[in-house]
């Protein structure tokens, strides 16, 4: 076969193309220190990465919302503890002032003045808040949720965030539940406005508290006690004297600091979950990282060799290429 001058510089051409493309990808590599920088060097492994990185984002925001959670809850369970508090320093002076032999009208008027305050505290402590959001208002947290008279004014909406691939988690506690020992019963005598008109009411006790999820109406349920009414309860029975008053606020004490105990409990659960979910987002993050340096990340000392190998392969190409084509013809090529 005849071999013509053409097929010679096509074959020059061609293989100092190929070797100068070698290089040139290699520089890049060596440059960037990554072996993928175009999609086109690996269309699978590019997939992955792109895939990789987005699930890094999304776990990144996870952690963002974590982070809010547990700033909320952990004040939560800060102010439910400063409420506890409040309510066993009422419960000693009620235990103190039970008895007609221990106390006399000027010490209940003095200790009065203390409960007054414990009162005022309990009402600040409910209206805590972190930045502009109050804590124990529900969904309205732009409001105080607890008046200056005692009286709750927030809701009872659970505000959920995802910390997680469809997790979700309640970052606030309400106030209808932090401050009421039964917070879903409801006064006996409120049956009576929602039967029909000709239906007759049952006889029941309208100072008995009946349950408000399609309960029956005779079921007895636990008495609903709230912390400020009983603070006020305190107040007005040491202002007038009102021993047998003093000594019903003691049990009902007990039951709202157990209530107080299981809210932080609840809270701590919460708290312990927001950790765990973390450290999993944090080990899941590790191990996608590795993994996409494995796809994406050049190997440095195989690049260096790589790149002395195809520049030795580039030199003898053009010391082959001068054997091949005459000088003359080389220069009127180019």
């Amino acid at each position: 076969m005849r071999v013509t001058e053409n097929s010679n510089y096509d074959t020059v051409r061609g293989s100092i193309n190929r070797s100068k493309e070698k290089m040139e990808h290699l520089q890049g590599q060596n440059a960037t220190l990554k072996k993928l920088n175009t999609p086109s060097d690996d269309p699978v492994g590019a997939s992955k990465v792109l895939e990789i990185r987005t699930d890094k984002v999304n776990n990144d925001q996870f952690q963002m919302n974590s982070k809010l959670a547990e700033t909320f809850l952990d004040n939560s369970d800060i102010a439910l503890g400063e409420l506890a508090d409040i309510v066993v320093r009422a419960k000693e002076i009620a235990l103190g002032q039970a008895s007609g032999a221990s106390s006399n009208d000027d010490t209940r008027l003095g200790v009065s003045e203390e409960v007054t305050q414990l009162f005022q505290q309990a009402v600040t402590t409910g209206n805590r808040r972190v930045g502009d959001r109050y804590l124990f208002g529900g969904y309205k947290t732009d409001k105080a949720p607890i008046e200056p008279d005692g009286k709750y004014r927030g809701d009872d909406g659970q505000m959920m965030v995802e910390i997680g691939k469809d997790v979700f988690i309640s970052m606030n506690v309400p106030g209808h539940e932090a401050f009421n020992t039964n917070p879903k019963s409801r006064p006996a005598n409120q049956y009576r406005n929602q039967q029909p008109n000709n239906a007759q009411p049952p006889q029941v006790d309208p100072n008995r508290t009946l349950a408000s999820d399609g309960d029956e109406p005779n079921a007895p349920q636990p008495e609903n006690v709230n912390v400020f009414d009983e603070l006020q309860n305190l107040r007005i029975g040491l202002l007038t004297g009102d021993l047998n008053g003093i000594r019903n606020t003691l049990d009902r004490f007990d039951q709202i600091h157990g209530k107080l105990i299981a809210m932080r409990a609840k809270v701590g659960s919460r708290i312990q979950g927001l950790n765990s979910t973390s450290q999993s987002l944090e080990r899941h993050n590790i191990t996608n990282a590795q993994l996409g340096s494995s796809i994406e990340d050049a190997d440095m000392a195989q690049v260096v060799s790589d790149l002395n190998k195809e520049e030795t392969v580039f030199r003898s190409a053009l010391a082959s290429s001068h054997k091949l084509i005459q000088p003359t013809l080389m220069d009127f090529l180019k």
